[in-house]
């Protein structure tokens, strides 16, 4: 299969998408291209070539601020001493049940378009809310560190991202 990574548009099938955790499906079906519109989230699907409108997965970005108190204390020192700085924010990311093993795909890209905005508009990290374990689990695997203390917030750096965008 080849995949293609494209913003979220009318054309394609939000009714027909379907993973494990509702909440993720009924933002997709009802108020990400209304995020997108209000420029509070932008929503990013991935489809196969050959079935244009079938979403296999999606994702969002949208700006954040970190409150540099939450970062570990080493890379405190290194940072200016600012009250908060920019990040961005991995809002939502699914995939369908349908194609297993695509969530590794969907994150790599949503981590190389956050590092590719970097370069034009500012970001220390990218920081997600794990839905649950198993999805922190899953950003544990790529690096993902606890951000303050709530337990289910992690964060990337953005020099981590650029290795991995590098590699």
């Amino acid at each position: 299969m080849a995949y293609r990574y494209e913003p979220l548009t009318k054309q394609h099938d939000r009714a027909g998408f379907r993973c494990a955790i509702a909440p993720l499906n009924i933002y997709l079906q009802q108020i990400a291209r209304k995020d997108a519109e209000r420029h509070v989230a932008a929503a990013f699907v991935m489809v196969d070539d050959a079935a244009p409108a079938t979403i296999v997965g999606y994702y969002t970005l949208s700006a954040f601020a970190v409150d540099v108190a939450e970062l570990p204390e080493a890379m405190q020192q290194k940072l200016p001493r600012y009250p908060r700085l920019s990040a961005t924010l991995l809002g939502r990311l699914a995939r369908d049940e349908r194609f297993p093993g695509t969530g590794s795909l969907l994150l790599m890209d949503a981590l190389v378009r956050a590092h590719q905005k970097s370069a034009e508009i500012a970001s220390l990290a990218v920081v997600a809310d794990a839905k649950n374990s198993a999805a922190l689990a899953f950003y544990r695997k790529f690096g993902f560190a606890q951000l303050g203390s709530n337990p289910n917030r992690v964060f990337l750096p953005m020099g981590t991202i650029e290795k991995l965008v590098a590699g």
